[in-house]
């Protein structure tokens, strides 16, 4: 029942690498390395929230990495996501938390109501969760937040994968579009939903669920009027949500069923038109949100997970290689667990790696083996609860949805065992 939709440019002292146009097919093949090349202990590919955590959480133990990211900045395109307990733990214990609580609402409840406006339920997070801690972060700044605490040229830009090559000595040879060269003893990928060193891993597309999402964040300059807590409005086969941001901002998100994710729309006048239709005749301060938020920070994006069987799915590593954060296990927001997950696999696996690198590849490959028995026993979980919570809130069927609105809500459903998962144990990182 609670969920969260969540969809920071730096100086230009950081190393920019020029970017190319063609873009190679990434490689599967193995090699003998006699090119001259760079190299480094870590690389993580990608500068996302997995990417960036995971090179802070090293930093923090005295561990260097390098990070690539193909874009020429920070892309700080997206609204807000939803972080609960565990990932505040896990900020607090990378040096972060309290600067990120300063700019942020602590969000104290949630209330439920059905698309007439008539509320069902509502509750106090405290209440219901012991230490429980909500706030919506802009995502911009969560990524800015954590470049800053880096060395500066820790984060390269304009660095796209061309190709991942393994070599006789268990390193991993990378080759960027710009024909630049690196020889990694480790590399980490964390390079989101479309992950390609996932799929140089052998993993498999994620899964369309069978709805999609708007999202937007509104802004209100002379203060947003609304109370710290998340609003849920439940509909068939549509669902709404908003949540105070900061003074001035509001996240809202509208999912929908679509057989079909559907065509990529870029003109987002569209889109915001699009999201406004599918709820015109709901509660009144819905539109008002919609109509308060600048077109270019709405999107419209199908929801998917990967579900990582046992036996059935390829292994979070391959030698020296390992996947972290939406790489590995995408999963849909119903429970706003995916930036919590990356956030808590980056502490884990920086954990892990410390103290193995001056070893040899037997003790790495046990420590990276470790870190996937460790967070797959969670995460695997929580990918098929946040699957089966969405198809729930999805229901379309109007027999089943009054059920859901007059006896199901209103009366059987419990908050405190729904956030369970949020319970994580973090040290600080020393």
């Amino acid at each position: 029942m609670v969920t969260a939709f969540s969809s920071s440019t730096l100086s230009p002292s950081l190393l920019l690498l020029k970017n190319q146009s063609r873009v190679k097919p990434i490689c599967l093949s193995t090699i003998k390395t006699t090119q001259n090349v760079q190299k480094e202990e870590i690389v993580i590919i990608g500068a996302g929230i997995a990417g960036l955590a995971t090179s802070l959480s090293l930093h923090r133990l005295g561990v260097k990495s390098l990070v690539l990211e193909q874009a020429d900045s920070l892309r700080t395109g997206g609204t807000s996501l939803t972080l609960f307990k565990n990932g505040w733990r896990v900020l607090d214990a990378m040096g972060v938390g309290d600067e990120l609580r300063e700019q942020f609402l602590e969000i104290e409840g949630l209330v439920i109501k059905a698309e007439d406006g008539r509320e069902l339920r509502s509750f106090k997070f405290k209440d219901e969760s012991e230490g429980q801690e909500v706030r919506a972060v802009e995502r911009r700044i969560l990524l800015e937040t954590l470049t800053n605490k880096l060395p500066l040229e820790t984060v390269r830009f304009s660095s796209k994968l061309a190709k991942i090559e393994k070599t006789g000595t268990g390193e991993t040879f990378l080759e960027l579009i710009d024909g630049t060269h690196l020889l990694a003893k480790i590399v980490i990928g964390c390079d989101g939903i479309r992950s390609q060193v996932a799929k140089w891993m052998g993993f498999s597309e994620p899964q369309y669920v069978g709805h999609c999402a708007f999202r937007g964040l509104a802004v209100y300059p002379g203060g947003q009027p609304f109370q710290p807590r998340v609003n849920y409005v439940y509909g068939r086969g549509l669902r709404a949500g908003y949540v105070p941001v900061s003074p001035t901002k509001v996240y809202w998100f509208i999912c929908f069923n679509n057989p079909s994710p559907g065509p990529k729309i870029t003109d987002t006048s569209v889109l915001k038109k699009e999201a406004r239709d599918l709820v015109q005749n709901w509660p009144s301060e819905i539109l008002d949100i919609i109509d308060k938020t600048p077109d270019d920070t709405i999107s419209r994006t199908p929801l998917v997970d990967r579900w990582l069987w046992p036996t059935a799915s390829p292994s979070a590593s391959s030698g020296s290689v390992v996947l972290v954060g939406d790489a590995w296990h995408p999963m849909t927001p119903n429970l706003g667990q995916g930036a919590c997950c990356a956030l808590e696999d980056a502490v884990v696996l920086a954990r892990k790696l410390t103290g193995t690198l001056d070893s040899g590849p037997t003790s790495l490959e046990n420590a990276l083996k470790s870190y996937e028995s460790e967070r797959w026993s969670r995460v695997f979980p929580l990918t098929i609860r946040a699957n089966f919570v969405g198809s729930l809130l999805q229901w379309a069927n109007p027999l089943v949805c009054s059920v859901r609105n007059n006896v199901v809500i209103p009366k059987l459903v419990r908050l405190g065992p729904l956030l369970e998962h949020t319970n994580f144990e973090c040290k600080p990182l020393k």
